[in-house]
């Protein structure tokens, strides 16, 4: 029981530090906090009204777990479990990428749509589609390959085994290929906000929800946690199609010819980092055992030397997307 507690104290202390983070951020605003609400306004009311879709839409999408743990309790007890404790994995580059990538774009998404600039908005888009599939194609690569090790590293201690860091790796593995789905998912969806058609997401979220629970019927029985965690994959992929499509018609077009040429690279960067990140991980794991330090420090010298495979490969292949990512970092830094 006490750990269960342990367990739900932790969420609560993460959730606190999350509203921490932006209150302590925002104390410098000329803007003041106050109880008094004008509900004759009529932007309120309009406020009020889009937030209904929009709340819709992005809560959908998250009850998509609970369909996967809903399938996995059909397999055995374990199974919700190690679902959700490889989602847990999932949301860092998610959170850290394509969220941040999302939310910084939105004003802009939005300004643009407001103003009717067409032109513009379409090159935003594309340029974050890029970006979006730029760090988490190889993120998701960098999990495919080690899988294992960072769940073994993470979670494998106590009365969690090696038996269970294989099943849980398992479901992260197969959550890697809506890596970069769900990215574009979340920027596309917010594209629509913009647009003010707030419920074309909602609809395509709904949409995504029934997806996943049919591929999880269908496939739970022959191939396990595997199948259910493909069927989310398939649903976001479905999902990104369709949004693809739709507001390709809308903005006439999205550069989606850019997007394939900047995918290709990528991809073959990503295979790179792929195989260096492994190789490496291997030859360490071999010298330095698996230890708590020496699980660190073969996990931390693959991804960074595979990282550092990928930017290479990036520049010798004059991916675009690396300089716009360099030069923001150099922003940031300066």
């Amino acid at each position: 029981d006490k750990q269960i507690y342990a367990y739900a104290i932790g969420v609560v202390a993460g959730t606190v530090v999350q509203l921490l983070i932006p209150t302590w951020d925002l104390r410098h605003t000329p803007f003041r906090f106050t109880l008094k609400v004008e509900f004759k306004d009529p932007n309120l009311r309009r406020v009020l009204i889009m937030m209904i879709p929009v709340t819709l839409s992005l809560g959908l999408i998250n009850f998509n777990l609970l369909v996967n743990s809903f399938f996995g309790s059909l397999i055995n007890d374990e199974a919700p479990a190690a679902i959700d404790k490889a989602f847990r994995i999932y949301q860092l580059p998610q959170g850290i990428f394509s969220v941040a990538i999302a939310t910084v774009l939105f004003p802009t998404l939005a300004r643009f749509a407001n103003r009717r600039d067409f032109d513009s908005l379409r090159s935003t888009l594309a340029k974050g589609m890029r970006q979006i599939i730029f760090v988490l194609i190889p993120a998701s690569a960098a999990i495919l390959v080690l899988s294992e090790p960072m769940i073994r590293l993470v979670y494998q201690r106590g009365e969690f085994d090696a038996a269970e860091t294989t099943v849980v790796a398992t479901a992260l593995y197969w959550f890697a290929f809506s890596l970069p789905t769900n990215g574009m998912y979340l920027l596309l969806s917010r594209t629509f906000f913009g647009l003010q058609k707030p419920w074309i997401p909602t609809w395509i979220a709904g949409a995504n929800l029934a997806v996943t629970a049919v591929g999880s019927f269908l496939l739970y029985e022959p191939y396990g946690i595997a199948g259910i965690v493909a069927a989310t994959a398939i649903a976001t992929a479905v999902s990104v199609v369709i949004q693809t499509l739709m507001l390709r018609t809308r903005l006439e077009g999205i550069e989606f010819g850019r997007f394939l040429f900047s995918c290709g690279r990528i991809l073959i960067a990503s295979a790179v980092l792929a195989g260096v990140s492994y190789e490496i991980w291997d030859l360490a794991d071999h010298a330095l055992g698996r230890g708590l330090a020496g699980q660190i420090a073969s996990l931390a010298a693959g991804l960074g030397l595979g990282g550092l495979a990928y930017v290479a490969v990036c520049q010798l292949l004059r991916v675009p997307e690396l300089d716009q990512v360099m030069s923001l970092v150099r922003r940031r830094s300066s």
